[in-house]
Order: structure tokens, then C-alpha cells, then sequence
């Protein structure tokens, strides 16, 4: 456990967070978090970024086929007359 002081910050409170904290966490200076407040307690979140289209698509060759595949008999009502 490490304990830190919440001290003045401007007009606001705020606490520093040892390297050691940050690096167990997978944080790093300008990484965006999450405030979650639970009664006596504040956990922060790590927010990854949007990935683009662009990073979505990266390993897409265009070569993408849809194929139909049996699922077995109709069981309910999912088939139409």
C-alpha cells in the first residue's frame, strides 16, 4: 500500500501518484482515466483511445467472401412460411 497527501492545487485538491503506482497500473504521463467514485473510495480507469477506421481495417486484404453455413433443423418459430 502506498498512502499520498491530497494537497491544494490551484483551486482545486489533488494527489501525485508515485512512478512505482503508475507503472503496477500501466499508466504513463498524459494517459487519460476514468474517476470513479464509490463512497469512501476513488478508483481510476485507464480510457484507451478510439481506433480509427484506418487502424480498424489495417490487416483487411479486401478479400472477404461470406459463405452460408446449416445450423441444423428449425427448432421454434424462427422460420417463415
Amino acid at each position: 500500500m502506498t498512502q499520498v497527501l491530497i494537497q491544494k492545487w490551484g483551486n482545486s485538491q489533488g494527489v501525485r501518484l508515485p512512478k512505482v503506482v503508475l507503472n503496477a497500473a500501466n499508466l504513463r504521463e498524459n494517459d487519460t482515466v476514468a474517476v470513479f467514485v464509490d463512497k469512501n473510495s476513488i478508483m481510476l480507469r485507464k480510457v484507451e483511445p478510439h481506433r480509427t477506421l484506418d487502424d480498424l481495417f489495417a490487416g483487411y486484404d479486401g478479400d472477404y467472401r461470406p459463405i452460408e453455413f446449416d445450423t441444423g433443423a428449425d427448432v421454434g418459430l424462427e422460420a417463415f412460411d
